[in-house]
């Protein structure tokens, strides 16, 4: 399982990019972009082919699920915080959640394990040292003691995938080491060969 986080600013060609990995099999894009607003959010989406539309996670603008057939929401740490206490509370503007993914980042992994809001999958982070990221270093969570589908963030590249699944790992997040690349969808493409062939990820 492969979790492509976008790039926090827009990219040169990034959805002609975006496109080829959707072409390549990614099946899991979140849209993380902090810094647009939900029209931007809206115009970015619709640069986008409606038939790749179930495969995108937004961070932001949770709402977004009810215009778009989109793949699911994700919840940043603070606003899982915030939100989940009463979770009937926040869903009930939500109009299309069935079927829909809901994952959440985390950074402790205390803290997701004693979460009791049954998540499809969780972003643990940061495992290695980021590529995106400078001076973010990684602290080489190891996982295997928690049942719970975890998904490690944080300096994944074509290189190191067999350490994430030492730790336990079901899949890995990757920002910098595709966005960051000479030659982002071979590698994309590199870690998908690779993650198919390690029988424990999903």
């Amino acid at each position: 399982m492969i979790v492509l986080i976008a790039p926090e600013t827009d990219i040169p060609n990034e959805i002609e990019i975006l496109i080829q990995l959707f072409q390549e099999g990614l099946q899991y894009y979140h849209l993380r972009k902090p810094n647009k607003n939900y029209q931007e959010h809206c115009d970015y989406l619709n640069q986008i082919d409606e038939k790749y539309h179930d495969k995108i996670v937004v961070h932001y603008f949770h709402e977004l699920i009810n215009n778009f057939n989109l793949k699911g929401i994700h919840f940043q740490e603070q606003k899982r915080r915030d939100c989940l206490d009463t979770p009937s509370d926040y869903f009930v503007k939500l109009n299309n959640m069935f079927g829909k993914t809901i994952s959440s980042s985390f950074h402790e992994p205390e803290e997701l394990e004693k979460s009791t809001f049954e998540f499809d999958y969780h972003l643990l982070s940061p495992v290695f040292s980021s590529i995106s990221k400078k001076g973010y270093k990684g602290r080489g969570f190891d996982v295997n003691s928690i049942d719970k589908t975890i998904i490690g963030l944080g300096g994944a590249t074509t290189a190191n995938l067999s350490k994430f699944q030492e730790l336990g790992y079901k899949g890995v997040g990757v920002l910098g080491g595709v966005w960051h690349s000479k030659t982002p969808v071979e590698d994309f493409k590199k870690m998908k060969y690779s993650i198919i062939n390690e029988r424990h990820y999903i």
